[in-house]
């Protein structure tokens, strides 16, 4: 009988996880920092929302296709890996159990044991147990491009709504100040909810994100009045 299995792990989590914080925090920042840019040169607020949403279609196609992109990279070297050792398991059996139980002794079980869960697992599904111990595949951390593209161009939307909607409610002469804000609230609580997601403190990820956020902002609010329109 197997025994119950109550620990909470977030392992499983961080394929996608990576792809939504990262297009979260993107989204917020980028879009934020655009919005402000514009609206510091002088423009009219219809300039600033078009600014912004045109922000928001691009960087979420370019953050799906570069998460894919990249993604894709890492599953087609997963899928070279698998493919050699498929190979090799069915040109030497015998060296590839000698190497798996080899590993085994390495992490510490003495050669008799070792050769014996060697033995098992091959017989079980030798791809597998060579791709889990040997190469470090596993089914939980495979490359998922799909996922992890649809991921980060949602939540980049997602995010990159909060300062246009910020925009569009404020009054003209309180846009910059009220995207400024609402950018930073956002930050704070984008980066408290990814690190209780992943298990870590919220109070340095929270932080950590929102100095980033900030220092965007005023680059790109300062470039605003140096190039824009504004007196």
């Amino acid at each position: 009988m197997r025994p119950a299995h109550s620990e909470l792990h977030r392992i499983h989590r961080v394929g996608w996880l990576r792809a939504a914080v990262l297009g979260a925090n993107d989204g917020i920042v980028s879009v934020a920092s655009l919005v402000i840019g514009v609206a510091a040169g002088g423009v009219s607020r219809v300039d600033v929302l078009l600014a912004g949403i045109a922000g928001l279609v691009a960087g979420a196609m370019s953050m799906a296709a570069g998460e894919y992109v990249s993604v894709q990279s890492q599953a087609d070297s997963e899928a070279a890996d698998l493919a050699i050792e498929r190979r090799e398991l069915r040109r030497n059996p015998d060296r590839e159990l000698d190497e798996l139980a080899s590993i085994y002794v390495d992490r510490g079980l003495d050669e008799p044991l070792a050769r014996r869960v060697a033995e098992k697992l091959t017989a079980k599904n030798a791809l597998e147990s060579h791709a889990r111990d040997e190469l470090g595949i596993t089914e939980v951390m495979r490359a998922r491009p799909f996922q992890a593209a649809a991921a980060s161009a949602a939540s980049f939307s997602v995010g990159a709504l909060l300062p246009i909607v910020a925009a569009w409610l404020s009054p003209p002469v309180w846009l910059a100040t009220t995207v400024a804000l609402t950018t930073v609230v956002a930050l704070a609580l984008a980066g408290t909810l990814a690190a209780r997601a992943s298990g870590a403190a919220a109070l340095p990820s929270a932080v950590r994100v929102t100095v980033w956020g900030v220092g965007a902002m005023i680059l790109t609010s300062a470039a605003g009045r140096w190039f824009g329109a504004a007196p």
